[in-house]
């Protein structure tokens, strides 16, 4: 007797749950309504939430004002003494106090990718390669575009020799190798 009940009740528990992954609306089935609104509602939605999602990224890429004071310290090996460079940077072009061995490029990196120098936190679920790209290591302090800048750099796995290879041009050194 039983199985006469549950066969007819797993056919149509099988046929709601159908129903509700097509993102048809069933009249009276509140999680396909919700579902259907989300699906729509980017088409009707995306122009107004669009330019905002995307002025976000467009903003932390885009150029910026090219105005830098920066302290940059570089140890090129653990034998070797620290070299302090100062970079000061205006409109993306560099000032007669700058000290930096390639001060002008540097200055163009900020005007360029203001952001090179407040990367994102490293994330927990990516993997970096374990590959050592040599003992140098650098600190910069300072301010880009009046936002304070307080990062370090250093050459010890994969991920953090790409940042420092985006970074080079303003650390003033390629890492020793």
């Amino acid at each position: 007797m039983r199985m006469r009940f549950v066969r007819p009740l797993l056919a149509v528990l099988a046929v709601a749950g159908l129903a509700a992954c097509s993102g048809t609306p069933t009249p009276g089935a509140t999680g396909s309504a919700s579902q259907a609104p989300s699906s729509s509602a980017p088409s009707s939605s995306s122009p107004s939430s669009s330019p905002s999602s995307s002025a976000t990224p467009s903003a932390s890429t885009a150029t910026g004002a090219g105005s830098a004071e920066l302290s940059i310290t570089l140890v090129e090996s653990p034998e070797a003494a620290p070299q302090t460079f100062t970079l000061v940077c205006a409109d993306g072009v560099p000032a007669a106090e700058s000290n930096h061995p390639t001060a002008a490029e540097a200055c163009t990196s900020i005007k360029n990718s203001p952001a090179i120098l407040s990367p994102a936190p490293p994330r927990t679920d990516l993997m970096c390669t374990q590959q050592n790209g040599g003992p140098a290591t650098a600190k910069v302090t300072g301010a880009v575009d009046g936002k304070e800048v307080t990062a370090a750099f250093s050459r010890t796995d994969g991920c953090q020799i790409a940042l420092w290879d985006a970074a080079k041009s303003i650390l003033g050194s390629d890492g020793g190798l």
